[in-house]
């Protein structure tokens, strides 16, 4: 089983940032999956993605992967080093699912997670730290998101957390939270 890395934060903090960093430190061929669906339609969603890319080596592998990411893991070989950018996004392209579709989805994911040879780093969004979402699909994507991010860090062998352009190691800080459902 590979390394997982968890690297979680606010908007715009600097988490992939800390993420590409650290892949580049893995010093193994890159694969970044991105999980954005491209939208021509969206100039402003299309400028964020560019500037991601921008920030890419050209030597890395990309693979745009919005919804079969645990496919898409499980088929990559062992020694590479994998970015997934970001957990927020691929939460987003399921809100439609029904809960119980959404539930095995996520079960399928962190075992496939588990279960990859190569290192894995996953980039994931903080969200709920303010005021509860007005409206039920925002409310959906903060739990849906939150519990993923939680599952998620009990079963990496690191977690950082990124904002106000600073990290931190939560996994020699903290203490995890035990999960109860």
């Amino acid at each position: 089983m590979g390394k997982v890395i968890l690297v979680t934060g606010p908007a715009s903090s600097g988490k992939s940032e800390w993420a590409e960093n650290l892949a580049l430190q893995s010093q193994k061929t890159v694969v970044y999956v991105a999980t954005a669906l491209q939208d021509p339609t969206d100039s402003e969603w299309q400028q964020r993605i560019q500037k991601h890319q921008l920030r890419r080596p050209s030597n890395w592998v990309i693979l745009e992967v919005p919804t079969a990411l645990s496919m898409t893991l499980a088929n990559l070989k062992p020694d590479v080093c994998i970015l997934v950018d970001s957990l927020g996004t691929w939460v987003a392209n399921f809100l439609e699912k029904e809960d119980t579709d959404w539930e095995q989805t996520v079960e399928n994911f962190l075992e496939t997670v588990e279960l990859v040879a190569a290192d894995i780093i996953i980039v994931a969004e903080e969200t709920g730290w303010g005021v509860v979402p007005a409206y039920p699909i925002g409310r959906k994507f903060r739990d849906r998101l939150g519990t993923l991010v939680r599952k998620l860090g009990v079963i990496s062998a690191a977690v950082y957390l990124v904002t106000g352009g600073h990290v931190l190691n939560l996994s020699i800080l903290g203490t995890p939270v035990e999960i109860h459902e």
